[in-house]
């Protein structure tokens, strides 16, 4: 199948630089619904089956316009939400966060205190994954979160350690891939970035 991955668009947390990972989490900004809009004219002319998103409210009014435009419902899977930041929430110093994260590269079985392990988070996210690839549709796009799928990506695409070193996940990015959870995802594009093997 292909799939695109999307980050939700601009909400008032990211303005206020706050770790927002708990439900429901902060709605879109006025700049968000821009980037919402032109997220639908961008993927209108896909060909998609089928619009999934988190259960966190920013995923789903980044989504609407697309599945209004397309007259899709919506499906909603807690599996894409963001990793959970426990203790930090709501929190403007990402660095704890972050460095816990980082760490799962080595331990996934460390805990953010109060939050996901990197073994809980990458269940629960293939899972979610597994579930729109069996679906059987043959192009799908999914609204999800930052964290997530940096991290999600690097482990399941095969991402060199220096990837994100030049590139962002800005606010309504789009991850292209095509393939599925048992043959492997291989990456096509990164935003407007074509990337081939």
């Amino acid at each position: 199948m292909r799939f695109f991955l999307v980050r939700h668009g601009q909400t008032h947390a990211n303005v206020a630089r706050q770790l927002d990972t708990a439900v429901p989490g902060l709605d879109l900004t006025d700049t968000g619904h821009q980037q919402a809009r032109a997220l639908a004219e961008r993927l209108a002319g896909e060909d998609l089956g089928a619009i999934y998103t988190s259960d966190l409210v920013r995923t789903q009014q980044t989504a609407a316009p697309l599945a209004e435009r397309l007259g899709l419902e919506m499906v909603v899977l807690p599996g894409l939400r963001e990793i959970q930041a426990g203790d930090y929430e709501m929190s403007t110093d990402w660095q704890p966060y972050v460095d816990a994260v980082i760490r799962w590269g080595d331990d996934p079985g460390h805990a953010i205190p109060g939050g996901d392990t990197g073994i809980g988070f990458m269940t629960r996210y293939d899972a979610a994954i597994r579930q729109i690839a069996s679906d059987g549709h043959s192009a799908a796009v999914a609204i999800s979160h930052g964290a997530a799928m940096r991290t999600w990506c690097t482990a399941r695409l095969g991402l060199p350690p220096d990837f994100f070193a030049s590139r962002r996940l800005d606010n309504t990015h789009v991850v292209t891939m095509e393939g599925d959870p048992d043959a492997g995802w291989r990456l096509l594009a990164w935003g407007d970035e074509p990337l081939t093997d």
